[in-house]
């Protein structure tokens, strides 16, 4: 049905007071799931943070690329490892993941928002000594008083440092980074990184305004598969303890504390799959995910 005249002036005037209280903030989008794979959602995102630098905020993209990199590792007939949804990198896949993400989705995700009237440049963690990594050391819990064991990833990396001036550089310049999770060691070697956590590291080290995550689903679910609106930080672990936040949703809620931690004002949990869900959820009372809260 279309929208009259009335209601679009009365969205207008909604997003107003929200246009001003973010003028000049940053805010660090993680773009991910359904939204880079849908054509059409893929524009949508494109317009919503050309809008969001146009009315005067500083959005940063960071992007993830799991589906793409899987479809051309089964390509090349590599076999995919996982280990609590982390994938395992050895040497050789680390070639590819870096390809995928840095020379095909990151220049896709440039290339659209510059074809739609934006100013983007597109990074990975390696240019401007941005993201320095180490090896990420993993253990997993055996259970029955048994020493945790530990798991080799391989080339995926935990992030040290974020040299944030390659981005406030970027922002004062009036262009929109798009950050692939790719980081560089000591010696230079590569490490695969989790998106969130690219995300919520930069986030904090630029003290963002909001750190918003894009995903499959609707937010945060109650036991009764309701959408939780609001979350206070001191009380996420009563529900991951209760097992309302369960599965690939407590890293993201562990990623939003963190940030939130580390000086970001609000973290926002969202449903990529909703066009525009990212100005909803910013530029509206109600908003449309969940929002973890100080």
């Amino acid at each position: 049905m279309p929208i009259d005249q009335k209601d679009r002036a009365k969205v207008l005037i909604e997003a107003l007071p929200y246009i001003r209280r973010f003028s000049n903030a940053t805010i660090v989008v993680k773009y991910g799931g359904h939204a880079m794979v849908d054509e059409k959602l893929k524009k949508n995102f494109a317009l919503d943070i050309i809008l969001m630098k146009v009315v005067g905020l500083n959005p940063i993209v960071v992007h993830g690329g799991g589906p793409q990199i899987g479809n051309f590792l089964k390509r090349l007939s590599i076999e995919s490892e996982f280990v609590d949804g982390m994938r395992v990198t050895d040497k050789q896949t680390m070639d590819i993941v870096e390809m995928v993400l840095v020379g095909k989705v990151n220049k896709e995700i440039v290339a659209l928002i510059n074809q739609n009237g934006g100013q983007s440049v597109g990074l990975s963690g390696k240019d401007g000594q941005l993201i320095t990594a180490k090896k990420m050391q993993y253990t997993r819990k055996k259970g029955n008083d048994q020493p945790p064991e530990i798991i080799d990833m391989g080339m995926v990396g935990e992030i040290t440092s974020v040299n944030s001036r390659v981005l406030t550089d970027l922002l004062s310049g009036q262009f929109i980074p798009v950050i692939a999770p790719v980081g560089a060691g000591k010696r230079g070697e590569t490490y695969n990184i989790n998106a969130d956590l690219v995300a919520g590291s930069i986030a904090s080290s630029l003290k963002a305004r909001k750190l918003v995550l894009l995903t499959d689903t609707e937010g945060v679910l109650d036991q009764e598969g309701k959408l939780i609106s609001t979350i206070k930080m001191k009380e996420h672990q009563k529900l991951v303890d209760d097992g309302t936040i369960k599965g690939g949703m407590i890293p993201k809620i562990k990623c939003c504390v963190d940030a939130l931690k580390g000086g970001v004002k609000k973290a926002h949990i969202i449903d990529g799959r909703k066009a525009h869900s990212i100005l909803l959820e910013i530029f509206t009372k109600g908003g449309v995910g969940t929002e973890i809260v100080p």
